[in-house]
């Protein structure tokens, strides 16, 4: 599901509310260091047509404009969330668009939270760790505990490294959403016990304020992928629960 427009919506998100998605990606492509088995953006060989990004100039006039439009409508958003086609911290100006988005949140609707969806690959990254720390919600993505296991359900671009992720994640010292996806492929299972447990110990030492925990919940690339229920995701979760983590569980929506 492409999205056409570099500021779009307010959409409803099963995990944001109402939600105004902000694409750093090109509006006819898809550019991602991801290649996620899951992803509702097909695949990124399909997605090539178009590999222009939006300059921060371009994201802060869309922005103010549609946000200006939103409050003399008298619309209420919850949310400014960086999504889109792909993984927004590539685009190279994703640090001065996150400053000036929280100086238009500020402006215009200060209730609002600024969230970014981020699969956590450029955390290291001093600029981006620094811009992401200045949100609300840094929510980024862990789907499995190691390299092989990430290759098997993300299939990340080569000079990934799990252990790198997780060292960059431990500075946000606590303050920030992790998210992961539960599903089944021909070669991954989020509730076997090496992928399981393997999560939790890093859950554990990461201890994040909140867990996504989520499933499929639209078309997917790989054929054949099937999605967890909210009653067996609570169950595969519980001993996280029983520590006093905070677990947001998603199902798919009816």
């Amino acid at each position: 599901m492409m999205r056409e427009e570099t500021v779009f919506g307010p959409i409803h998100s099963r995990r944001l509310g109402r939600s105004l998605g902000i694409n750093l990606l090109p509006t006819k492509g898809k550019i991602c260091n991801f290649d996620c088995i899951y992803c509702e953006c097909g695949w990124n060989r399909d997605g090539r047509g178009d590999t222009v990004l939006p300059t921060a100039d371009k994201v802060r006039t869309d922005l103010e404009n549609k946000l200006m439009d939103l409050m003399l409508a008298g619309t209420r958003i919850d949310s400014i969330t960086f999504s889109g086609d792909g993984e927004p911290t590539l685009n190279p100006e994703f640090a001065r668009i996150i400053d000036d988005t929280l100086f238009l949140r500020d402006a215009y609707c200060p209730d609002a939270k600024v969230s970014v969806l981020s699969n956590a690959s450029r955390a290291h990254v001093p600029e981006v760790f620094e811009a992401l720390r200045k949100v609300d919600n840094p929510i980024l993505k862990i789907d499995a505990p190691t390299d092989e296991l990430v290759a098997r359900i993300n299939q990340p671009a080569p000079g990934y490294s799990l252990a790198r992720v997780v060292e960059a994640l431990e500075k946000f010292e606590g303050n920030f959403i992790l998210q992961t996806m539960f599903l089944k492929s021909k070669d991954f299972d989020s509730s076997s016990p090496e992928v399981l447990e393997g999560w939790m110990k890093i859950v554990r030492h990461l201890h994040p304020r909140k867990i996504m925990v989520y499933t499929i919940d639209r078309p997917t690339p790989e054929q054949g992928l099937t999605a967890f229920t909210v009653d067996e995701m609570t169950a595969l979760v519980k001993p996280l629960l029983a520590e006093g983590f905070t677990i947001d569980i998603k199902g798919k929506e009816q």
